[in-house]
Parts: C-alpha cells; sequence; structure tokens
C-alpha cells in the first residue's frame, strides 16, 4: 500500500530529478569583473576540448601571473608585515573533488597548486608552509611573490598609520624636521612618478578586495570552478577569507550549478555563501534569485541596516548547469562580471539588492 510519506517522498525525487537536467549542449565561461582576459582563455580552451577545471584554471593564471593585478597572485598587496599571502580553491564537477591553499607565501599560481591538492593527497586543503613546502615537493618554483609596486603601497599604508598625536614610526624622525611622505618615497622609489605615488596612496587608504572567481560548462554537461585571491590588504598574517574555502568562496556541484564570490569574505563565510546558491537553485530559484537570496541573508546579519553596511561590499558569480547565468552585487554600483558564451568575451551589468542612500 503506497503511503502518504511514499506520494511525499516520490514527489520530492522527482522534483530533484528535474533539477538535475540533461546536458543542453552550450559552451559557457563566466567570472568576475576582472576575468575579460580569464574567460577568453578558458572558452579558446573548451573549443579544443579541454577539461572545465584545466579551462578555467588557465583562465585565472593570466591574473595571477600579472603583477599589474594587485589583489590575485603575483603583485598581489600584503599583509600587516608586507608579505603577501595567496589563497585559491578548485571543484572539479565531473569527478565531485575538490582541492585549496591557504596562506601560500611562495607559489604564484596557488589554483594549480589547489588541483595538485586535489589530485595528489587525500586531502583538500593545505595552508601556509606546509603548503609552500607541498608546492616545492611537486616541482613548483618558489618565487617571491611581491613586487615593488606592491612594496610601495605597503610602505605608504605603514606611513599613514598615526597615534593620537599623528605620529608614525614608519616614516622621518621627529627629529628630522618637517617632511612630505612623497619626498620621503622618493627617496625609496625614485622611478616611482607622481602617479604611481597617488596610486599607493588610494591603496593605502582604501585597500581592495579583489579576487577572481571563474566558472564553466561545456557541451557536456561538465561544470568546474575555480576562486583565486591575495585577500584583504594589510591582514593579519595567517588570515584566511572565502576564497579557499568550498562552500564559500565557490561550490559546484554539476547536477544543478556553481557559484562563486568576490568581496568581503568574511560575510561570505557566515551564510556558506556559494553553497547558499547552488542549494537554491537546487530548490528551483533561478541564478539570479539565487544570489539575491545569499546576499540577503548578509544583509540581514547587519539588520539590514544600510549605514551598517556601508562598508561591505560582496559580489556572487552563479552558472546553472542548462547554461542560465546571474551576477548579483550587495550594492547599486555599476558592478559587472565578464560572460563568454562563444564569441569574444563581453561585460554584463550584475543586479543588485541594496542602493546607497
Amino acid at each position: 500500500m503506497i503511503t502518504r510519506r511514499d506520494l511525499f517522498v516520490s514527489s520530492a525525487a522527482l522534483a530533484y530529478a528535474g533539477q538535475a537536467r540533461a546536458a543542453t549542449g552550450k559552451t559557457i565561461c563566466i567570472a568576475s569583473g576582472n576575468g575579460i582576459r580569464a574567460t577568453q582563455r578558458a572558452m579558446d580552451m573548451l573549443k579544443k576540448g579541454a577539461d572545465t577545471l584545466d579551462a578555467v584554471i588557465a583562465g585565472v593564471n593570466i591574473l595571477e601571473l600579472d603583477p599589474e593585478e594587485t589583489s590575485v597572485g603575483f603583485g598581489g598587496l600584503p599583509n600587516e608585515e608586507g608579505v603577501t599571502e595567496l589563497d585559491a580553491s578548485v571543484m572539479h564537477g565531473p569527478t565531485r573533488r575538490c582541492g585549496a591553499v591557504g596562506g601560500v607565501r611562495g607559489c604564484r599560481t596557488p589554483s594549480k597548486l589547489a588541483k595538485i591538492v586535489m589530485e595528489q593527497t587525500d586531502h583538500i586543503m593545505l595552508v601556509g608552509q606546509g603548503a609552500d613546502k607541498f608546492a616545492v615537493e611537486m616541482g613548483m618554483p618558489a618565487e617571491t611573490l611581491t613586487t615593488e609596486k606592491s612594496h610601495l603601497a605597503w610602505l605608504v599604508w605603514k606611513q599613514s598609520m598615526r597615534d593620537k598625536d599623528g605620529h608614525s614610526n614608519w616614516g622621518p624622525g621627529l627629529d628630522s624636521g618637517p617632511q612630505r611622505p612623497t619626498a620621503e618615497l622618493k627617496k625609496l622609489f625614485p622611478h616611482a612618478d607622481d602617479d604611481l605615488l597617488a596610486w599607493a596612496y588610494e591603496k593605502a587608504i582604501h585597500p581592495p578586495t579583489g579576487t577572481i572567481n571563474c566558472l564553466a560548462l561545456n557541451a557536456k554537461g561538465e561544470m568546474s570552478g575555480t576562486t583565486t585571491t591575495s585577500g584583504m590588504a594589510w591582514k593579519i598574517p595567517g588570515r584566511v577569507g572565502d576564497s579557499p574555502i568550498i562552500g564559500a568562496g565557490l561550490y559546484v556541484d554539476q547536477d544543478i550549478g556553481a557559484a562563486g564570490s568576490t568581496g568581503r569574505g568574511e560575510e561570505n563565510i557566515r551564510i556558506a555563501g556559494a553553497h547558499t546558491v547552488v542549494e537554491n537553485m537546487r530548490h528551483g530559484m533561478s541564478p539570479q534569485d539565487a544570489g539575491l537570496d545569499a546576499l540577503k541573508r548578509i544583509a540581514r546579519n547587519f539588520k539590514n541596516d544600510k549605514a551598517w553596511l556601508s562598508r561591505v561590499d560582496i559580489n556572487f558569480y552563479v552558472l546553472r548547469n542548462d547554461g542560465e547565468f546571474a551576477g548579483v552585487s550587495l550594492w547599486k554600483n555599476n558592478s559587472r562580471f565578464t560572460v563568454n558564451d562563444g564569441g569574444q568575451s563581453r561585460y554584463q551589468n550584475c543586479a543588485w539588492l541594496l542602493e546607497r542612500s
């Protein structure tokens, strides 16, 4: 005899099966706003039959190795001690495996290292000195992550710190008389022009959160993703945000879809953001609504107080396994994300939850 419970379970199973869609033949790659080159490289590789994870990693490697990209990889802005620390995670939809690294100080491509952790260990995350040692053991070169530009920004940040009397130990001594900070920096960095010094001051006062997330879907319905970052500038050494945390900065379930994030990682961790977005899609929400719901959970944690929330920025990037996608932002601030569905990569505007007063 069929009971009400049997009917309920059967209905739930049918509903779930409806979410696990068959491959649609679409090939799509999306990324955060800094991913125009990443999505292009990933798509070029996908067209040649590359694995989805290899494609997104190759895409973000462009930024990881670009010294001008100060929120990812080589040249990323350092911690409060002047040391750059990198974090990354990867998820491979076809095998349902994942890997991550945190606090890496000697590897410029932590996304590659996270994939090696996934493939060559029985662990999911390695951090700090252990991750750096593992990278060398796996044949990756130990490399410096700091550039003259990122070091300059750190020095300006140190000199911007003042005690109650307006004094900083990271400047000319009290016995040196009045000094202009830019003049002292010119002595340290004689090749730095005024524009670079102005940039360093802006980064010191308003440090970026940065990061790149990249997600891909191929014609067979296979999905993968990666998130990689140098984290919050001037952070306490050892701080790790959401980027290397599976279920926060990245989550992939190719039966449903994938999501990733950039922005203030602490708030994303508190709601397990990427996992929340994917679960929202599992229960029938569109990619955009799924992402906006996650943002509502963050706003709720601040009692929906816009003044309190004003210092928080966070975006989600969402790709469903039928090819529908979205980018969402906490604030209406002209945030963009990048898309490639087979041609040239392009920008699209993010949907937004709140508008600043």
